[in-house]
């Protein structure tokens, strides 16, 4: 068995998989990070991106580049339609590819690159719910970049790629594609058959392929990443420092008294402690401090005495009055006259409504997936905080039917949002936000009712991810200049700070928070361990920790107990697999006629009569009983390279005699 792999990108996965005379795609996505190196697309044209300065090699001379790169506060931007890296296609005929078989609806966007204009004539396998929101995101992607559209083409720079910085290390741009059309993306789905979940298939040979589809689940677990600092070596005397917005807050300030004593030898002096780390954060920057307990309040002159702190520190009435006792029994100085006796909480959702008040907030993201659980979440939050005057607006071409699809797949959701349904309710609470008018939906910005309904602050989700196209392109110019308004991007497929680039410079704030649904290394490997394969195939990045956090020797798969093969783009993995048994199917009269004999309990054995009969790739064996020569249509016949193939396969004694109507060969191996 041989396994190809045709994508750089191990979230984007494309493989080919050739086993007996079958040869099947698993998955087809699109890596969609060489937009990073294009001009955005805005809705209404600026002076902003037409006025940028060309920039040309030093090394290179040549006229017909001039205009196709642009310079941006030092890095370089290709000025033409956006293009994409689809999947190898040099390594694998796709006419030869018998099916496609698509895991979850983010790896098949490359799907038309496959189907359409290559020859391919073979079946393509998805669930319901992969094939339907795979299209939403087929048919936004397409409209994005078809409403605008570039009048110029740019692709001489890919001549002297190897002389940009940004490109030096890439895949080689040659193989980047513009995107296809609608009729393209039609074309390809309508090659899809639908299958059922845990579905079994009969393929074209003596495969029977088990579908296991991952993305059952529609419901996202929510986790959003902050920037925090542990301040503290001891882990019930914490201190942490948690950096969100433009706010710096400290979470407790325990005092740890691990230098009382080292080991057996004792210190015959005063006694010392160790107070959280000064080196890594500036004190003076600290906007509150929040205390939780009055053990966790021992150090607090410690942060906010001689070190230009002029927050303020928030403690519960109880945390106030017993930590003063223990502050004054270490002969401590007095606690800082800020301190404030209120609750947190409340003191907290102030600020926090105070901030959000004045500016709005932007959110790229795709027309599906987790957007439905951020709808909830970030609901829940406005209505927790008493902001629920505050809108949100959903913009996209395909925002009405992905808010209306998504309620009507119960089968596929979570057992907590498939109990809704039998209530009955919507198993997302998007339907009752959009009847209360707190959620509203668009196609485009352009919509009349969109006009009419318009007002910040708002909260606006919109595409495209990447800020190369899309809405998304337009609220970035509309409030970048504005210190007010947020960008906050929740997908991990694209680095944020690229993604910022070509307009810079920005005054409004950006927060990653990326959200990624995928499987982490802790739970690969736990399924690793109960699966227990024999020989395990990954891409080889997953087998070394990230280049960014060497010493993170955690994020690798584990690869003890097990025999790894690793693959990296255009590679080729030949698997040995040694079956020493295959699967024949009897007809019913030779089974009726069977007469098992018991060797041992539990071993039985039988002689079986009939005629054994291969047809691609399935053994079958019936009572036909004529004698007469079966013929077989075989198409013209290279004596000479059929020989070579018996030389191969080991039969080595062969004699070819030649007669008036064509040839004998005699075998005598």
């Amino acid at each position: 068995m041989k396994v190809y792999s045709l994508s750089s990108h191990p979230n984007k996965a494309c493989y080919i998989l050739r086993f007996k005379e079958m040869t099947i795609m698993l998955d087809c996505g699109l890596c969609a990070l060489p937009l990073m190196h294009f001009l955005p697309l805005p809705i209404i044209p600026t002076a902003k991106f037409n006025n940028l300065p060309s920039w040309i090699p030093r090394e290179c001379t040549e006229a017909q580049l001039e205009g196709e790169l642009k310079e941006c506060c030092g890095k370089v931007f290709v000025d033409s339609a956006p293009e994409f890296q689809p999947p190898l296609s040099q390594l694998v005929d796709f006419s030869e590819v018998n099916m496609i078989l698509i895991s979850n609806y983010l790896s098949m966007l490359a799907l038309p690159f496959i189907t359409e204009g290559t020859g391919f004539e073979g079946v393509v396998y998805a669930t319901e719910p992969t094939l339907q929101i795979g299209k939403f995101y087929l048919e936004e992607l397409v409209q994005y970049i078809e409403k605008t559209p570039k009048l110029t083409s740019a692709s001489h720079w890919k001549d002297i790629s190897h002389l940009i910085s940004p490109f030096s290390e890439d895949i080689k741009p040659r193989s980047w594609r513009q995107l296809y059309n609608l009729q393209s993306v039609y074309a390809s789905l309508a090659r899809v058959q639908m299958v059922g979940y845990d579905e079994k298939l009969v393929g074209l040979t003596s495969f029977y392929i088990k579908l296991y589809f991952l993305y059952r689940c529609i419901e996202f677990a929510i986790i959003l990443y902050w920037k925090y600092y542990s301040l503290s070596s001891h882990p019930n005397k914490a201190c942490y420092i948690l950096r969100f917005k433009e706010m710096t807050i400290m979470l407790d300030c325990g005092l740890c008294e691990l230098k009382e004593c080292c080991g057996k030898v004792f210190v015959d002096s005063a006694p010392e402690f160790q107070p959280p780390l000064s080196q890594l954060v500036d004190f003076s920057e600290v906007n509150m401090i929040l205390i939780s307990n009055y053990l966790s309040m021992l150090a607090l002159p410690f942060i906010t005495e001689g070190t230009g702190f002029e927050g303020v520190v928030y403690a519960t009435e109880p945390t106030l009055q017993i930590g003063k006792c223990n502050v004054a029994y270490g002969k401590a100085v007095l606690l800082h006259s800020d301190l404030n006796n209120i609750t947190c909480d409340e003191k907290w959702m102030r600020d926090i409504k105070n901030q959000n008040e004045s500016g709005s907030v932007l959110v790229p993201c795709y027309p599906s997936g987790v957007i439905y659980d951020l709808f909830e979440c970030l609901s829940s939050h406005l209505d927790n905080s008493s902001l629920t005057q505050i809108p949100m607006f959903f913009i996209s071409p395909v925002a009405d039917i992905s808010l209306a699809y998504s309620n009507i797949l119960a089968e596929w959701l979570s057992d907590c949002k498939q109990s809704k349904v039998y209530l009955p309710e919507e198993p997302f609470p998007h339907a009752h936000l959009v009847k209360t008018g707190r959620l509203k939906h668009f196609k485009s910005i352009h919509d009349d009712a969109f006009n009419a309904e318009f007002r910040q602050p708002c909260i606006v989700f919109c595409g495209h991810p990447s800020l190369r196209f899309g809405d998304s392109v337009h609220f970035v110019q509309l409030w970048g200049s504005n210190p007010l308004h947020t960008i906050i991007f929740t997908e991990p497929d694209f680095p944020y700070v690229e993604a910022l680039a070509p307009f810079q410079p920005l005054a409004m704030k950006s927060i990653h928070c990326p959200i990624d649904t995928s499987l982490n290394f802790n739970q690969a490997n736990k399924l690793i361990r109960e699966l227990k394969p024999s020989t395990l195939v990954v891409p080889d990045c997953y087998t070394h920790p990230p280049p960014s956090f060497p010493q993170r020797t955690e994020l690798v798969i584990d690869q003890v107990d097990r025999k790894v093969l690793t693959l990296k783009r255009g590679e080729v993995l030949k698997i040995p697999l040694k079956r020493k048994r295959t699967r024949v199917n009897m007809s019913a009269e030779i089974a009726e006629a069977v007469e098992p004999c018991e060797l041992r309990p539990g071993l039985a054995i039988a002689s079986i009569k009939g005629n054994l009969k291969v047809k691609d790739n399935q053994y079958c064996i019936d009572m036909s009983s004529s004698s007469r020569h079966h013929q077989y249509e075989t198409g013209a016949l290279d004596v000479e390279q059929f020989v070579e193939r018996l030389v191969h396969e080991g039969i080595t004694d062969v004699k070819v005699e030649p007669n008036a109507t064509g040839y004998i060969i005699h075998l005598y191996h």
